[in-house]
C-alpha cells in the first residue's frame, strides 16, 4: 500500500472517529427537548421536567391533558419544574408538549398507569397464604404433644420401676 493511500485511509478513519465523539448530528436538532422523569407515573404522582430552548435563559411552557399547564424556568443550563398528576387521571397515554419563547416546541409522551394500592401486604410464606388462622392451630398441637409427650414418659417411668423391683422371695424352711 503507498504512503499516499495509508495517509488518506488514516484521515478517512480520524474524520468518522472525530465525528462521532464531537456528535456531527445537527446541533438544532439537540437543543430543544423536553424530558420526563419517570417517563411512566402512577396518578397522584409527580412527575420532573427537564426541558432546553435554544436560550435557557427565560421561562417557558410545558402543557399537557395529565398535569395541565406548567412553568419551567431556568435552572443549571436547563429549564425544569415539577408537576403534579392529579390522583384521579385516567390510565393512559399523555402528550406534552414545550412551547419556547422564540416559537420553537418539542414533545413527548408521559404515561399515566392507576393509582392501585394493595389492601394487604403481599403473599410472602406462613401467613399470607393461609386460609384460616393457623396461630390457634399451631397452639393446639403443640400443647397436644406436650402433653402426649409427658403422658409416655410417666408411662415409661412406671413400667421401668415395676421391673426393677426385687422379687420377694420366701425365706423359708
Amino acid at each position: 500500500m503507498s504512503g499516499h493511500r495509508r495517509t488518506a485511509g488514516l484521515l478517512t478513519v480520524a474524520a468518522a472517529i472525530a465525528s462521532v465523539l464531537l456528535g456531527a448530528a445537527p446541533a438544532a436538532a439537540a437543543d430543544v427537548f423536553v424530558d420526563l422523569i419517570p417517563s411512566t407515573v402512577q396518578a397522584g404522582r409527580t412527575v420532573d421536567i427537564r426541558a432546553s430552548c435554544r436560550e435557557n435563559n427565560a421561562p417557558a411552557t410545558v402543557e399537557s391533558p395529565a398535569f395541565g399547564s406548567i412553568t419551567v424556568h431556568p435552572n443549571a443550563g436547563f429549564l425544569e419544574a415539577t408537576a403534579r398528576v392529579p390522583g384521579n387521571t385516567a390510565a393512559d397515554g399523555y402528550r406534552v408538549r414545550l412551547s419556547c419563547p422564540d416559537g420553537r416546541s418539542a414533545s413527548t409522551q408521559l404515561i399515566v398507569v392507576a393509582a392501585d394500592h394493595p389492601k394487604r401486604g403481599p403473599a410472602t410464606g406462613f401467613g399470607g397464604t393461609a386460609g384460616l388462622d393457623a396461630g390457634n392451630l399451631l397452639l393446639a398441637g403443640g400443647l397436644g404433644s406436650t402433653v402426649l409427650g409427658v403422658a409416655v414418659g410417666l408411662f415409661a417411668l412406671r413400667r421401668r420401676s415395676v421391673r426393677t423391683r426385687p422379687v420377694r422371695g420366701r425365706a423359708g424352711g
